[in-house]
C-alpha cells in the first residue's frame, strides 16, 4: 500500500493491485492555497460537504463517490461510514461528519474526516481495530492536539498520520502539527509526501509519521 498526502485531509491511497482511493479532495479557494487536486482515482470518499473536502469533480478517472454513513462495497472494498459531528455541540455549529473505515491490502484504515469532538464509547466500538489512522489535529474546525491524543489512545492505531493542520499554504486559524507531536514517542518526520507499507511492516508500537504535502 502506498499513501500520498496531497494536502489538508486529502490522501491518495493506492493498493498493491493499483486500486486508488482518494479522500476529501479540496477546492483551492478561501485560504486553501495548496495546488489543486490533480489525481486519478477509482473511489473518492467525502467526509462532509464543505468546500475544503468535497471537490469530487476535480478527481480524474470517473471515480465512484462514497459520501454517506453505512456500509457500501465499491470495487471489492467495503467502506463503513460512521456518522459523527463536525463540532462538540452535536453538529449545531458545523453539521455532521463521516468517519470511513475500510480494509485494503490487509491493513485496517480509518479516516476521521473533520471530527470535532472526542469519540463516544459507541463510536470507538464501531470503529474497532485500526492499523492506519488519519487524524485531524489543528483545532478550531476540528479536534485539537490534546483531544487528538486522547482519540489515538482510545483507538490504539499502529500508524498515525496527522492532517488538517496549519501549513505555509493553508491560511486557516488552526495550529501546526507541533503541539500534537510534542512529547510523544515514536515520531518520524519526513521530507516526503509518500509512505509505503504492508501489514508485515507496520510498527508493533504506535508510531506517528508526519508527511509533507505534495501540493
Amino acid at each position: 500500500m502506498k499513501v500520498k498526502w496531497l494536502a489538508h485531509a486529502s490522501f491518495l491511497i493506492t493498493s498493491e493491485d493499483g486500486m486508488r482511493i482518494l479522500t476529501d479532495p479540496y477546492h483551492t479557494v478561501q485560504g486553501v492555497k495548496h495546488a489543486p487536486v490533480n489525481e486519478t482515482a477509482e473511489i473518492v470518499t467525502i467526509s462532509h460537504d464543505h468546500f475544503d473536502h468535497n471537490a469530487f469533480a476535480a478527481v480524474h478517472g470517473n471515480p465512484e463517490k462514497v459520501d454517506a454513513p453505512g456500509m457500501r462495497t465499491v470495487g471489492g472494498i467495503t467502506f463503513k461510514g460512521i456518522s459523527v459531528y463536525h463540532d462538540e455541540n452535536q453538529g449545531k455549529k458545523r453539521g455532521k461528519n463521516i468517519i470511513y473505515c475500510f480494509m485494503l491490502d490487509g491493513v485496517r484504515v480509518c479516516h476521521l474526516g473533520d471530527l470535532g469532538h472526542m469519540l463516544a464509547a459507541e463510536d470507538i466500538k464501531e470503529i474497532g481495530a485500526v492499523d492506519l489512522l488519519f487524524i485531524p489535529v489543528g483545532g478550531h474546525f476540528t479536534i485539537d492536539a490534546i483531544v487528538a491524543g486522547k482519540v489515538c489512545d482510545a483507538l490504539a492505531p499502529r500508524l498515525v498520520i496527522p492532517m488538517h493542520y496549519k501549513t505555509s499554504k493553508l491560511d486557516f486559524p488552526v495550529t501546526g502539527v507541533e503541539p500534537f507531536i510534542e512529547g510523544k514517542k515514536n515520531v518520524k518526520t519526513t521530507e516526503s509526501s509518500e509512505v509505503e507499507f504492508s501489514p508485515g511492516t507496520l510498527p508493533q508500537e504506535s508510531e506517528i509519521i508526519v508527511l509533507k504535502p505534495a501540493n
